[in-house]
């Protein structure tokens, strides 16, 4: 046989071993725990994170809830939250302050949280946002505006911020791809 042959065979012996093989079993993405000044990578988090993002632009209107008919600060969240993560939230704002998640400071803030104003001064919650990083948060402001980003720095969000919710739980973020 010449040296030709030899590696055709031998070239053709590992092809056929290779279409043969099992393809390697899929690792699971792994949460692990964030250190001090770090953030957990979520690909739950980022989705409500683009979806949020892609409405911006988005009409406002009082009791709004989809991208047809405009939002409201709390249409806008449930929308976000319901179409992106699968997950149901309160309607009202004064709902979702309540609810059963972790409060988070200012300074440990991750994008997908909900971040709670009082807008209306004293300390009654009267708007939300969802904070997408970097300081910003994406809402729904107002009768005549659209769904737009605004800085936490700005002062009147400063002086209106109540606090934040993580509805998304690092637990709840593991997940085979």
């Amino acid at each position: 046989m010449t040296m030709t042959a030899r590696i055709a065979l031998l070239a053709f012996a590992a092809l056929l071993g290779a279409c043969s093989s099992q393809p390697p079993a899929p690792q699971p993405n792994v949460v692990r725990p964030a250190l001090p000044g770090q953030h957990y990578f979520s690909p739950v988090a980022e989705d409500v994170l683009f979806r949020a993002l892609g409405l911006v632009g988005t009409p406002y209107r009082w009791g709004g809830n989809t991208p047809d008919s405009g939002f409201d600060c709390s249409g806008l969240i449930d929308y976000v939250y319901r179409d992106a993560a699968g997950i149901s939230l309160p309607r009202s704002t004064r709902e979702m302050i309540t609810l059963s998640a972790p409060t988070i400071g200012r300074d440990a803030l991750q994008s997908g949280d909900l971040v709670f104003f009082a807008t209306n001064g004293g300390s009654n919650v009267s708007h939300a946002g969802i904070y997408v990083g970097e300081g910003r948060f994406v809402h729904a402001p107002a009768t005549g505006g659209t769904v737009r980003l605004d800085y936490l720095s700005n002062a009147y969000w400063q002086k209106a911020y109540l606090n934040a919710k993580r509805v998304l739980q690092p637990t709840n973020l593991a997940r085979n791809p």
